[in-house]
């Protein structure tokens, strides 16, 4: 009697307590709870939005449904009319009985869901997404980077802050009723989303806005200019904030699936390039910290041919006896040449080494490169003469600008910087950058004799006289590169910038606009120092510098 009581038990409530446990299978609910991703500012903050998450949704059917109600032509060229659609791709896919699921368009806009929901068409319905949303465009590209498809920051800002922005998201375990609704006394399992943190750059929109458009005029004033790419950089001297950092070509964030490769690239520093004359500042500097020259030492510069060690070197204007100061006016480079030659190859190395030549400036952006300094035990016998001229050692524009900040700050190196603050949803603030010093490459005296000197370069008889701007001094050096190719140099691709700061004897910000392969008109003097008198004029007046009392230099 027990062994069939025992049986019968089991017969009995075995297949319904498999039934039950079925049941609450088909009603246990999991879900992932999204989180919106932080926002971008720049140093404003809640004034000037540069990325945030916008909400959209998707277009969607129940094909099936569409079918049973007689009207698939009438709904697929209504949706077609307002997604922008071929009417006969919609029909294709409307028209499958049986089916019950399409997505006819992904991330539309609030505005065109509510158009079509007001229709209230048969089988057609909405699922909430998110986008990551660039209010401008184009503007500020290489620096803020853009989202790929499965939410992670694929380039800049973005990247670099991926995992600030994303946020942490949550996770609900439960149970739904017969209605599908959730039965709150059954939730297992509540773990709350961590929202995305926002981040505020240094970089000033307004900045920006006037680096971007004296980019984006390059050929004002010349005939016919064409040019490959171009590239610039506003840097504060004291601080190394970034203010504003443009490459050009540009591409648009929200669209950045159909930019190409070429267009994604930040040029500002991801492109090496042989610097030229504007290199010529780490020899002079070399030269008057070792206290080899003074600014009065003349130099013999060979009516502009020299042969050393069985090579040729030219200078573009030819001279004969000039002094340090003169030298470095006229960009000679027989005298820059001879500079080096003093010094000696090791210590000249030992200079470039310590204005960050070979080094990343550490930058927190992606994509910054190293350029190229060999090893001194690479060199050959004419290898120091060409490298304190800027040939056969390749930059980046971000070193370029840093080299120049040091001698603007007094001798000190900054670290280079974009991000300012990340910002928790509850507003403590998770990091923050501050100003850092990374090195002492020249003393406070050279650096000041530097700043003299480089001012001269903007003077009405200067190779540097169209960056001059009006009502403040500027310092700067102009720079023209042939480009490599295979055996030797281009004759017709060059490397046009200019690179300074101003006030000359007070600098509060340095710049650097690099131009690649302008032709017909390929100098620096030409090409990129106008250009900087443009970002310099209006970023001063923006950013409200003291004007320079007097625009003559007195040296001593």
């Amino acid at each position: 009697m027990l062994g069939l009581g025992a049986r019968l038990a089991f017969l009995h409530l075995g297949p319904h307590t498999a039934e039950l446990a079925d049941i609450h299978r088909n009603r246990t609910w999991a879900v992932e709870i999204g989180v919106e991703r932080g926002k971008v500012f720049d140093r404003r903050g809640l004034e000037n939005i540069l990325a945030l998450d916008l909400p959209v949704k998707d277009v969607c059917a129940d094909p099936d449904a569409v079918v049973s109600s007689g009207q698939v032509a009438v709904v697929s060229a209504k949706l077609s009319e307002l997604l922008g659609l071929p009417v006969s791709d919609v029909a294709q896919k409307l028209d499958r009985p049986g089916r019950r699921y399409a997505c006819l368009k992904r991330s539309v806009q609030e505005e065109d869901s509510q158009r079509i929901a007001a229709l209230h068409l048969p089988g057609v319905f909405f699922e909430d997404q998110t986008v990551r949303f660039y209010p401008h465009h184009d503007f500020l590209c290489h620096v803020l980077g853009f989202v790929n498809h499965d939410g992670i920051g694929s380039a800049g800002v973005e990247q670099r802050m991926d995992k600030f922005l994303r946020g942490c998201p949550g996770f609900l375990e439960s149970e739904k009723n017969a209605l599908r609704k959730e039965i709150y006394w059954k939730r297992d399992r509540y773990v709350p989303p961590v929202e995305g943190a926002n981040v505020y750059l240094t970089i000033d929109q307004n900045v920006q806005y006037i680096v971007e458009k004296a980019i984006d005029t390059i050929d004002e004033g010349h005939d016919s200019l064409t040019w490959k790419g171009a590239w610039a950089i506003v840097q504060r001297v004291s601080t190394g904030e970034i203010l504003a950092m443009v490459s050009r070509p540009a591409f648009d964030l929200n669209d950045f699936r159909a930019a190409p490769d070429d267009a994604k690239l930040n040029r500002a520093l991801g492109t090496v390039y042989e610097p030229g004359s504007t290199l010529k500042s780490i020899a002079f500097s070399a030269a008057f910290n070792e206290k080899l020259v003074t600014p009065e030492t003349v130099i013999d510069c060979e009516n502009g041919s020299w042969m050393h060690r069985g090579k040729v070197l030219h200078d573009y204007h030819p001279s004969g006896r000039l002094t340090v100061a003169d030298g470095l006016k006229k960009s000679s480079n027989i005298l820059t040449a001879k500079l080096s030659i003093q010094l000696g190859d090791e210590r000249l190395y030992q200079y470039m080494r310590a204005f960050g030549l070979g080094q990343k400036t550490g930058i927190d952006l992606p994509g910054e490169e190293a350029g190229l300094l060999r090893p001194r035990s690479d060199w050959s016998g004419i290898s120091g003469s060409r490298m304190a001229i800027g040939q056969g050692v390749a930059v980046t524009a971000m070193q370029m600008i840093s080299i120049y900040g040091a001698i603007a700050n007094g001798g000190v190196m900054m670290r280079p910087y974009v991000v300012r603050q990340v910002v928790a949803a509850d507003g403590t603030i998770l990091e923050e950058h501050r100003p850092e010093e990374t090195g002492r490459p020249i003393t406070p005296e050279t650096a000041a004799l530097m700043r003299r000197l480089l001012a001269r370069v903007t003077e009405p008889d200067g190779t540097g006289k169209r960056a001059a701007v009006e009502g403040y001094q500027v310092a700067g050096k102009t720079g023209t590169a042939q480009k490599p190719v295979p055996g030797g140099y281009s004759s017709t691709a060059h490397i046009a910038s200019f690179v300074g700061f101003l006030p000359a004897q007070a600098p509060e910000i340095v710049i650097v606009v690099v131009v690649d392969e302008p032709q017909p008109i390929r100098t620096g003097g030409m090409v990129a120092a106008p250009v900087f008198k443009r970002i310099a004029s209006e970023a001063a007046r923006y950013l409200d510098l003291r004007e320079t009392e007097s625009s003559a230099v007195a040296m001593k």
